[in-house]
């Protein structure tokens, strides 16, 4: 048995058997090819289900999953990530939602992005079913909607309740699309107060604003606040209009923040004939920049595998392989980017 293979068994035997003592604090995650590390932190204990302890699991062979940096919070991401839609937001679906996230964090993600608008509250009530017994595994995110402190106070006290938590990773700003928006958050009596005072009482760590509308806006709201985290669109079809990925993603570099790419395959209308044809050039693309962690949302288990599968396996495209995927998209570039023109 290899070194490398030694040491996580070892690893991870050692954590079950701590977990049902009840010192869980010793926590391990895999973070990349050769780096373990140890964290002692109480919020970020792993639990372990007790129908698994004791119990011998199945030997995977997967590839170790790929970690990234989130900006400056210290700490690292999976490159797939778990957004909260699709399946995983149906309520009508919960036990295969469950499976999927379960799926999801066995593979190694350990990102997960939610908002209490997705299914009306059943991505977060999905997510929260598994949380109860992995939150210590996952970076949880969620979002506000509300632009007001009273508002957002509200939101959070409901997010909380249904994801199960007492606290989350990361908070953000959701779907900001114009200046007034920006406007109304960072009002005396805006969201942004809000998210300051839950950072400050321990209920959220890292803060965040997110939109798939206007590049412009967000490159004003990162530069007025120091945001932790950036949620943006983002695809093969991106510079073909209004690009996220020029001055908005160059400044959100350089201010070292954790950015996070959405709409990759643009819900399922990058992939056209003569055009991208299959997730593999779709998250290719998007893993080439220099971004965290890339959220999609996902149907089934056999397409947590396949993504997970295509990270795990990734290797940077060239100039002339990002230029090629641009030029397939650019014929149908408004289909790719119909949520900067329609939502």
């Amino acid at each position: 048995m290899k070194r490398r293979d030694f040491i996580k068994k070892l690893v991870g035997w050692l954590a079950a058997v701590l977990a049902v003592v009840g010192l869980g604090g010793l926590a391990y995650r895999i973070l990349g090819e050769d780096e373990i590390t140890y964290d002692d932190s109480e919020k970020q204990d792993p639990v372990v289900k007790e129908e698994t302890v004791g119990k011998e699991q199945p030997i995977k062979e997967e590839k170790p999953m790929i970690y990234r940096d989130l900006g400056k919070t210290g700490v690292k991401v999976s490159l797939f990530s778990l957004g909260g839609e699709a399946t995983v937001e149906r309520a009508d679906r919960s036990d295969e939602a469950e499976a999927i996230i379960n799926r999801a964090v066995d593979l190694g993600v350990n990102y997960i992005d939610t908002a209490p608008t997705y299914g009306g509250g059943g991505s977060e009530s999905n997510i929260g079913r598994v949380m109860e017994y992995r939150r210590g595994e996952v970076f949880l995110a969620t979002k506000t909607g509300d632009r007001t402190y009273d508002g957002t106070m509200r939101q959070i006290e409901e997010s909380l309740k249904r994801l199960r938590t007492d606290y989350l990773d990361l908070y953000q700003l959701h779907n900001i699309r114009t200046k007034e928006d920006l406007n109304r958050a960072f009002s005396s009596n805006g969201a942004v107060k809000a998210l300051e005072e839950l950072r400050e009482e321990g209920v959220i760590r890292f803060t965040g604003i997110t939109g798939h509308k206007d590049p412009d806006v967000l490159l004003q709201g990162i530069g007025e606040y120091p945001f932790d985290c950036l949620l943006m669109a983002f695809n093969a079809g991106d510079i073909h209009y209004a690009p996220f990925q020029e001055k908005l993603l160059d400044e959100a570099v350089k201010l070292d923040m954790g950015i996070i790419a959405m709409k990759v395959a643009a819900i399922g209308r990058i992939f056209q004939k003569d055009g991208l044809s299959d997730m593999k050039q779709a998250l290719g693309y998007v893993f080439s920049f220099p971004l965290s962690t890339a959220i999609v949302g996902i149907s089934s288990v056999e397409e947590v595998e396949d993504n997970v599968s295509i990270a795990t396996g990734f290797e940077k495209l060239t100039e002339a392989e990002l230029g090629h995927l641009e030029g397939l998209v650019e014929p149908y570039a408004d289909e790719a980017n119909f949520f900067k023109h329609h939502w």
